[in-house]
């Protein structure tokens, strides 16, 4: 698709957007009050949030969340992580890092981090009821039996601190004793579709009760690792086992403890990967395009969906992990109650790319990696008449380690071939090895609290103090022997924030909060080790207003202005001194700022109508450069930041004369064009992409048994995740969500 077929796809989006929100301001004209919980079943006013560490109201939080419950992941087939981020606005979610499956690259307002190298941080936090995931690595989790997903966009900095620069993703499980039942589900689709789910959720007896889940998953694959004799899986094949118990114990009247343990093992294909051609006649006397020089299109697989890697192990990637936590509530009076929660997680994976996708061994880098934490968070919150507060200390620690195998550059160097000062290179068929190693120590002591000045009229605020330790070390081909690095970083984060209720019964609200995202060290110092030093940490101000409520008694609206300014924005950057343009570095090299608007709707059009929608638009941009990076201009937006994103949603339910619900649904999502990496590369340039699904559901008189045809992605929308322009071509990650059609049976039992 060229640019100007983009801008056609652009106007049509506009298009849409405008009929959406006509819809939205006019549906109410002809639109009944009903009582009916079928077309209103995610209207924003019965949804509940715990972002803020607090029951309350979806309209009432002063912050822009959107909240996804069970039911619309259920009828949008949304099965994990990176389908999450089709539906939120100023979200976008990718499988880019190493191509592994369970990795997921998320990006909130332009801020996101692609790597996952065990010495970077994301900009995003990952939480499982109230458990950070340290690693992006397994953060693209299975979502089944969850009670709900919301997503904070904005900094996060006061009430879960590190590393929430951009915001952070909420998941919720549903808890042991909300409900009283069993469920089996199953579902079988083209491409090869399995997938099977078990649940149950009860009582055992007066005190205790309990939650299970297990859930697998399969999908044949869409590619060849067409030179391998006997490959152990094809290119984007999934599979996945996945579980979770917890119990809930009331030891008293005031006081509980909840258990959990969950874990998962994906073993599925290389996502799927190519290279474009960028550079017909690369300089021969650079080593790094001396060896790429003997890489012709004839040598890349006619399917791009292909692989044509020699190198065994790189078609297929593993990752695997569990956890286990104990949350301790205790109600001390009518007024104060304590949380302590505590946590342990551990997980590995192997996988890595063949850069050149190709048989030559030119740029391979097989690659497996290790993260265990434990963390501690004690909780004081308190509730009375006009105000209330949370407050806590939270302690957290990390070890883990990243490791590539020595397959770069091999066999094809010449011996001959020198650095730019003349030099030997060196680097011989060993210097794609690394091995990095890095241990985390994180602490914070927050507080937030909210006043009712009046009925009307509520400020609130808050301020927390993190403190991080990092110890890293490294070896590369080209450090003398293994470097030892510490680092420390500490910051004061805060946010103030107002709430008025209009007359009507609109609530709007205004917020300023400071954020920040941790230091660390470069993931890939290749070109020594006076490379591997440390960048300190990003920290933002977002200044925020929104508008939340209803507009009229079937139009929920939620909308937010705002603009982000980054400082000390940690940029990598190519380094040409170091022997070819392969090195980059990290440094705190620039500033940026982000500002947009987000919109979400629901309109009831009628009683059996109803349309959920969300749309985002963000102006994001580096604003300020520091000398001597290259690469890297002012104007140059964030990697994988779309500047609009569109999701509609309609729903008709029909009474069937037997008493048995018909209900057709369809959701629609558009994620425009953007950049693969921080840098304006037209060869880098990710498309614009229109991702159309749709479910139709028949539901029993009782309720008790479902039957649904599904269709996702049925216009077979095929695009790129991650474009990187390397020596003489791109790389390319491409999409692995292909056109789906199936059934998907749900029975459910009472206990």
């Amino acid at each position: 698709m060229g640019p100007q077929q983009n801008t056609h796809t652009r106007s049509r989006n506009i298009s849409l957007l405008g009929a959406a929100i006509s819809l939205a301001l006019a549906g109410h004209v002809g639109a009944q009050t009903t009582e009916t919980e079928q077309a209103s079943s995610d209207d924003f006013e019965n949804i509940t949030v715990t972002a803020r560490k607090r029951t309350e109201s979806l309209f009432e939080s002063p912050t822009a969340i959107t909240s996804l419950s069970d039911s619309f992941m259920e009828d949008a087939n949304i099965s994990n992580l990176d389908d999450v981020g089709k539906y939120v606005p100023n979200l976008n979610v990718s499988r880019y890092g190493g191509g592994n499956s369970a990795h997921a690259s998320i990006f909130i307002r332009g801020i996101g981090l692609q790597d996952h190298i065990i010495t970077t941080d994301p900009g995003v936090g990952v939480y499982v009821d109230g458990v950070y995931l340290g690693r992006q690595m397994g953060a693209n989790l299975s979502l089944p039996n969850i009670a709900s997903v919301e997503v904070l966009r904005g900094p996060q900095g006061t009430l879960y601190g590190r590393n929430t620069l951009g915001g952070a993703v909420n998941i919720i499980t549903k808890k042991p004793g909300d409900e009283s039942m069993a469920s089996v589900a199953a579902k079988v689709g083209t491409l090869g579709r399995v997938a099977a789910d078990l649940y149950i959720n009860g009582d055992i007896n007066d005190d205790v009760s309990i939650a299970a889940s297990g859930s697998f998953k399969k999908r044949d694959g869409v590619g060849k690792a067409v030179n391998l004799a006997n490959p152990e899986k094809e290119i984007g094949e999934e599979q996945e086992f996945s579980g979770r118990l917890s119990a809930n114990w009331n030891v008293s009247n005031n006081f509980s403890l909840l258990f959990a343990v969950d874990g998962y093992d994906n073993e599925s294909g290389q996502s799927p990967y190519t290279i474009e051609f960028t550079d017909p006649s690369p300089d021969p006397t650079d080593i790094f395009n001396g060896d790429f020089a003997l890489l012709t299109p004839d040598l890349i697989p006619s399917d791009p969906d292909d692989l044509g890697t020699t190198v065994p192990g790189l078609e297929s990637t593993a990752s695997a992990g569990w956890g286990a936590s104990i949350t301790a509530n205790w109600d001390i009076n009518e007024n104060y109650a304590t949380k302590l929660i505590t946590s342990f997680r551990s997980s590995d994976y192997e996988g890595g790319l063949d850069d050149d996708a190709s048989p030559l061994n030119l740029s391979e880098f097989p690659e497996t990696g290790e993260a265990d934490q434990y963390s501690v968070e004690l909780q004081v919150n308190g509730t009375f008449d006009n105000y209330d507060f949370v407050s806590g200390v939270y302690f957290f620690n990390e070890e883990g380690s990243t490791e590539s195998g020595p397959w770069v550059f091999s066999p094809f160097n010449t011996p001959g071939a020198l650095n730019n000062d003349g030099t030997p290179t060196g680097f011989g068929g060993d210097y794609g090895f690394f091995d990095l190693h890095q241990e985390t120590d994180a602490f914070a002591i927050y507080a937030n609290a909210s006043y009712d000045v009046s009925e009307k009229l509520t400020v609130g605020g808050g301020l927390r103090y993190s403190k991080d330790k990092k110890d890293a070390d490294a070896v590369f081909p080209s450090f003398a022997e293994r470097a030892y690095r510490s680092a420390e970083f500490s910051e004061v984060t805060w946010d103030v924030n107002a709430a008025y209720q209009l007359d009507n019964g609109l609530n709007v609200y205004a917020q300023v909060q400071k954020g920040y995202q941790t230091g660390g060290f470069p993931p890939r110092p290749f070109g020594g080790s006076d490379q591997f030093v440390q960048f300190d940490e990003t920290t933002s101000v977002n200044y925020e207003t929104g508008l939340k409520g209803k507009f009229a008694e079937n139009v929920s609206l939620l909308a937010a202005v705002f603009i982000t300014k980054y400082d000390d924005l940690a940029l990598p950057f190519s380094d040409p001194t170091a022997g070819g343009g392969f090195v980059t570095i990290t440094e705190n090299a620039g500033k940026s700022e982000a500002k947009g608007i987000e919109l979400e709707a629901t309109v009831d059009v009628t009683d059996n109508f109803s349309l959920r929608a969300a749309v985002g638009f963000l102006d994001a941009e580096i604003t300020q450069v520091d000398e001597n990076v290259n690469g890297v201009g002012v104007g140059d937006s964030p990697a994988l930041t779309p500047e609009w994103t569109l999701m509609i949603a309609p729903s008709y339910y029909m009474d069937l004369d037997s008493g048995a619900t018909l209900a057709f649904k369809a959701d629609y999502s558009f994620r425009d064009e953007m950049q693969g990496q921080s840098v304006f590369n037209p060869n880098e340039t990710i498309y614009s992409r229109s991702i159309l699904g749709f479910d139709i559901n028949y539901t029993s008189v009782n309720g008790d048994w479902s039957l649904s045809l599904y269709g996702e992605n049925v216009t077979d929308e095929i695009y790129d995740q991650g474009r990187l322009q390397q020596n003489g071509f791109v790389g390319i990650v491409r999409s692995n969500d292909r056109r789906e059609f199936g059934l998907r049976f749900k029975k459910e039992f009472e206990m």
